[in-house]
């Protein structure tokens, strides 16, 4: 029997119309629009989506958006300048530099110079201290959509065996801390599991994949995880996209994976619309913070 898909791009929809309703009520209460900024360096085709994606889901929500492009050949002070020039621009309440930038431009630097109450992407290590303290300003985009996807079909974390493949700052180790506090912003019956977080050089990776209730491949390996690799009837979360002569596919074979576990995600329109739309509920909740005065 197949997997039940998990429609994230459904969901995405879903939230959005909320986001919406908020931001129609900020606008409201304080006369303007939450604006984000976007950092474009270059003109790698796939960033480019993304930005239009963004675009597109800010008119939607009637959240402004701003785009800044720089050519490919900007260096480290290049980047940080227009990130200082928008850190101190009041009107903007988020700052977003799209990945990957140029070889010769540094990403810590660069993300590190974001003001922590405009890092909508939370990438800051302000912030990231905040996530593992249990009491974040902003959450991860695509880990907070991962969570708000599993909330919203019914699919509680507490209790439940995790694997988490892949350990990324911007969805694996995030994901991992998440997913083991006692409690989170949709209640504790979205935390409180217990996680395992694996690597490029985790040993029996198989066998400890095949153990978990909810499996999260975020490796960026197109169909790694195979059948053997899935627990029957587990929920398989598939981040990957990855670009093959074959088209997009994700880290999980989904066709065959699908025949194993209960729930699964495809690829596209799983975990993807989701990461945009977590985005522009941090943009929110930054002019939200920014509109408070300070005492």
């Amino acid at each position: 029997m197949s997997a039940k898909l998990l429609d994230g791009k459904g969901i995405s929809k879903e939230i959005q119309k909320e986001t919406k309703v908020k931001v129609e009520q900020f606008i409201a209460d304080h006369g303007q629009p939450p604006v984000l900024a976007a950092v474009l360096v270059g003109d790698d085709p796939a960033s480019q989506v993304y930005v239009r994606n963004k675009e597109r889901a800010c008119a939607r929500a009637g959240i402004e958006s701003q785009l800044h492009r720089l050519p490919a050949t900007s260096t480290t002070e290049d980047i940080l300048a227009k990130v200082i020039e928008l850190n101190e621009t009041p009107k903007v309440n988020g700052i977003l530099v799209q990945l990957p930038l140029p070889e010769q431009a540094d990403s810590r630097v660069i993300l590190d110079a974001i003001d922590p109450q405009k890092d909508v992407d939370a990438f800051h290590p302000h912030n990231v201290g905040l996530i593992s303290q249990g009491r974040p300003q902003f959450l991860p985009c695509t880990p907070h959509g991962i969570v708000q996807m599993l909330k919203r079909c019914g699919l509680e974390t507490t209790g439940k065996s995790v694997c988490v493949i892949g350990r990324s700052d911007i969805v694996g180790k995030p994901m991992a801390m998440m997913l083991g506090q006692k409690n989170s912003n949709l209640g504790p019956e979205m935390a409180n599991a217990t996680v395992t977080l694996c690597h490029s050089r985790t040993q029996n990776l198989a066998s400890i994949a095949q153990q978990a209730d909810i499996l999260i491949a975020a490796i960026g390996r197109p169909n790694f995880v195979t059948p053997d690799m899935i627990k029957p009837g587990a929920v398989v979360v598939d981040v990957g996209i990855n670009r093959t002569d074959q088209g997009l596919v994700g880290d999980v074979d989904f066709d065959s994976g699908k025949e194993v576990a209960g729930f699964i995600t495809p690829v596209p329109g799983g975990v993807g619309p989701l990461t945009v739309t977590m985005l522009l509920e941090n943009t929110l909740m930054a002019a939200m913070i920014q509109s408070k005065p300070i005492v």
